[in-house]
């Protein structure tokens, strides 16, 4: 009886995690398949497959919402912010995990507090703060905010990742005739991939998913990043479910990509610290 129960066990589990899965995905491929249809095939088979695949709603989606406008400013504040990230991160996680200096425990709880700030209570004070060094309108005022609020995590992050290196390699690099600029870029950052990777994905997702910012901090319609952009949009075409169910996928397909590129590197980034102990 218990051998049965134990071979049970792991069908169990796999059954589980499966409904789990169906559950977690159908709304994704919903949102897929929904992006095909017209208006009527949607109002008779909503939930349904389409009986006509229409690949004309995603030229007319883009067309329409000027998402070409908005998915170069999504991109220029994203990646903006992404690089300032990742190289102020770095910086700072090599600093705080590889060297002893007074003060480190402060400096670091400094920038670990930082992940507890809600981030939409700082909305008015950086409004005005932007008022009065004029940065409203510019990507400026979308990439420094974001990557203030990235930089606790990301820190947290590659800091727990550099800790798990051994002091050999500094050393060997240090007797090679390595200057510390030589260390960091040539040594640590390529050995930081699989923690830079998951840094990356977390910044990127939330700049290029990021609403309520670009809402208050941005009111030029050449400026406006693709989560405006589609806002703007479905307000104007509420009606024409296919139309806006195709611009949200093409909105979302940048991400998705992104995640399939650097998934194996971001699984090795999360568990770096839980190896380490």
């Amino acid at each position: 009886m218990s051998g049965l129960l134990g071979r049970s066990k792991p069908i169990i589990f796999w059954t589980i995690l499966m409904v789990y899965g169906i559950f977690t995905l159908y709304p994704f491929f919903w949102l897929i398949v929904s992006a095909f249809k017209t208006n009527e095939d949607f109002y008779s088979h909503p939930f349904g497959l389409p009986a006509q695949w229409n690949m004309a709603n995603f030229s007319r989606a883009w067309e329409t919402a000027k998402l070409d406008t908005a998915f170069a400013n999504s991109l220029i504040v994203s990646i903006g912010s992404l690089v300032l990230t990742l190289f102020i991160g770095a910086l700072a996680s090599f600093i705080l995990s590889r060297f002893q200096f007074r003060l480190k425990a402060a400096v670091f709880a400094f920038f670990v507090v930082g992940m507890l700030i809600p981030i939409h209570s700082t909305l008015v004070p950086l409004f005005i703060l932007m008022k009065q060094i004029s940065l409203l309108n510019t990507y400026w005022a979308l990439i420094l905010p974001y990557t203030a609020f990235a930089l606790p995590t990301a820190i947290f992050v590659l800091s727990a990742y550099l800790m798990s290196f051994p002091r050999e390699i500094e050393e060997a690099s240090f007797i090679d005739g390595t200057g510390l600029w030589g260390l960091f870029f040539r040594i640590i950052l390529p050995m930081s991939l699989p923690a830079l990777s998951t840094v990356t994905i977390l910044s990127f997702l939330h700049a290029w998913n990021d609403f309520s910012f670009a809402l208050v901090f941005i009111s030029k319609t050449s400026l406006k990043t693709l989560p405006l952009s589609i806002a703007n949009f479905s307000d104007g075409y509420q009606t024409d479910y296919g139309l806006t169910l195709a611009a949200m996928v093409l909105s979302v397909l940048p991400t998705i990509i992104l995640y399939l590129v650097f998934q194996e590197q971001v699984m090795k980034g999360m568990t770096a610290g839980a190896v380490k102990g």
